[in-house]
């Protein structure tokens, strides 16, 4: 009799079945237990293929192996290891510790996995068909893994820790009795998540969520139709990286590595990609990010209600390189980054997009995205006049040298507001705009001040007035009585000296009243440049 079956034997139920002694004996020898067909048509766990008793073992045996298994053979680490195999009946290990190394892959589930506060080293479920796990307060000290799993009725994850990483990579999950595909509020990742083409039917829920290095959902594909949002993560922290974005596939359809940090991520010609896309409201609101947002690639498709909320998240880079959402909302209002990385084509338009309190402090646009197309983004953010995108802008502009363009969305600023003022007050704005364009184009009051004072010359070269005082007067000169006219407090000499009668006192005072319009719009306009300054 050889020594696994004295183990058996010795250590066994007295009840299992064939392949349940051959998984007793593999998890004793750390080896693997390979219950499949080897066949893939006949091994694929999504099917409705029945599995017979030649693959099938009881969870409570693997819970038993689990909580209170057999020592290992010397020389050996005990590992449950499981291919291919059926787990029929409830797998429960609710508030135990497992201690050996757990891999199940390709395997079927028949009821719900249960490891609410359950304790693991590293626990790993490869390709499997699980009606639903709940895996509230998880604790493991390495990983979890979960990709290309089918979870037909949700994944529980609220307040659990993974000591390294998590990943769930191309999962389908559907949703649960509570409209929830993933219900993970709370869970904390040391080290990457990782939920790459990852396909979800109901809310992804991750508020208060924190992860150690990156989160990157590439090529993921979220779908909500039964509630508002479809992926809900106020509150977020992710150290590094958040990737929102598309993926490259190999000749294999399968994800390529990581993309790196920078604007150039169009594909090689011939590579197939895949975008992400979310199919309901995205909330990351109060979020904090430590390297960037990137949603190169996004696209969003919702409702008239529903929105991209990104309301006061903190983050040095934030990229909005995706498609434009035909309908509902992006709102940035009070966000703060310091680097905008967007295209022109990216943004909704109006009544689709708030920024109320937007900060950023530099802008880096990925294609054309000339300045009129920059102002019609300002503008689709308010529509109902506000300052604040506007002079954001402006700062945004002057700091990178760019001073015309930025006088420029001042003027477009003043343009706006002047749309809401009462009529008295509009009609003196079309006239510092009409003179002076407020101040922001101070050339265009030289050329009115030189057209008037030409014209004020000339009519006076034709007129020889008489002195209020003979005797005590200068010599008469048309040109400069014109300017002396037209300058307001500046004395040159002229203005004082002679008597205007008849029609000639009114072209005196049209060139004061002129002098007056020209210098206080420049005043103004010039005060105005120096709050900014």
């Amino acid at each position: 009799m050889d020594e696994a079956v004295e183990v058996a034997a010795e250590g066994a139920p007295s009840d299992l079945t064939a392949p349940e002694l051959r998984m007793w004996r593999a998890f004793r020898a750390g080896t693997v237990c390979d219950l499949s067909a080897r066949a893939a048509d006949r091994d694929n766990p999504m099917t409705d293929r029945t599995w017979g008793p030649e693959r099938s073992v009881r969870a409570e045996v693997i819970a038993q192996l689990l909580l209170s298994g057999p020592a290992p053979i010397p020389g050996r680490v005990a590992s449950l290891k499981l291919r291919g195999a059926r787990i029929t009946g409830r797998l429960e290990l609710s508030g135990g510790t497992v201690a050996p190394y757990v891999e199940l892959r390709s395997c079927r589930f028949d009821s719900e996995v249960q490891l609410a506060e359950a304790r693991f080293a590293t626990l790993r479920m490869v390709h499997c068909a699980i009606p639903r796990l709940e895996a509230a307060r998880l604790h493991t000290e390495g990983d979890l893994h979960l990709p290309r799993c089918r979870v037909a009725r949700g994944i529980r994850l609220t307040d659990a820790q993974i000591g390294t990483d998590l990943l769930i990579s191309q999962a389908v999950v559907q949703r649960d009795s509570r409209g929830r595909a993933i219900a993970a509020d709370g869970l904390s990742v040391a080290q990457d998540f990782q939920a790459e083409m990852i396909e979800t039917y109901g809310e992804v829920s991750l508020r208060g969520a924190k992860v150690g290095v990156s989160m990157s959902l590439r090529g993921a594909r979220l779908r909500n139709p039964y509630g508002k949002r479809a992926l809900n993560a106020p509150q977020l922290t992710v150290e590094r990286t958040l990737y929102l974005t598309s993926v490259a596939l190999d000749a294999a359809g399968e994800p390529g590595s990581t993309p790196p940090y920078g604007l150039d991520r169009t594909p090689a010609r011939g590579i197939r990609t895949q975008r992400f896309e979310c199919r309901g409201g995205l909330r990351l609101d109060d979020g904090r990010f430590g390297d960037a947002v990137d949603f190169y690639g996004a696209r969003f498709v919702l409702a008239g209600d529903q929105e991209v909320s990104l309301r006061r998240i903190q983050t040095p880079e934030l990229r909005f390189v995706g498609e434009e959402p035909e309908q509902g909302r992006v709102v940035l209002s009070g966000a703060k980054v310091i680097k905008l990385v967007d295209q022109s084509t990216s943004w909704p338009g109006p009544g689709q997009l708030s920024m109320d309190g937007f900060s950023y402090e530099f802008l880096v646009p990925r294609g054309l995205f000339p300045l009129a197309r920059r102002l019609e983004w300002v503008e689709a953010a308010t529509p109902e006049y506000s300052p604040d995108p506007y002079e954001r802008l402006a700062y945004v502009l002057r700091a990178s040298g760019e001073d015309a363009e930025a006088r420029e969305v001042l003027l477009a600023k003043q343009r706006r507001r002047r749309e809401t003022l009462p009529l008295a007050a509009k009609a003196w704005g079309y006239l510092q705009d009409w003179t002076v364009a407020y101040g922001y184009r101070p050339g265009r009051a030289a050329v009115w001040m030189a057209v008037i004072w030409a014209a004020g010359a000339v009519a006076f070269s034709g007129h020889d007035p008489k002195a209020i005082k003979p005797g005590e007067h200068p010599l008469w000169n048309p040109i400069l009585y014109a300017l002396d006219l037209l300058l307001p407090v500046i004395d040159l000499g002229q203005d004082g000296y002679w008597k205007m009668e008849g029609g000639w006192q009114w072209v005196a005072a049209v060139l004061v009243l002129l002098g007056w319009v020209l210098a206080t719009t420049v005043a103004a306009g010039a005060s105005r440049l120096l709050r900014r300054g």
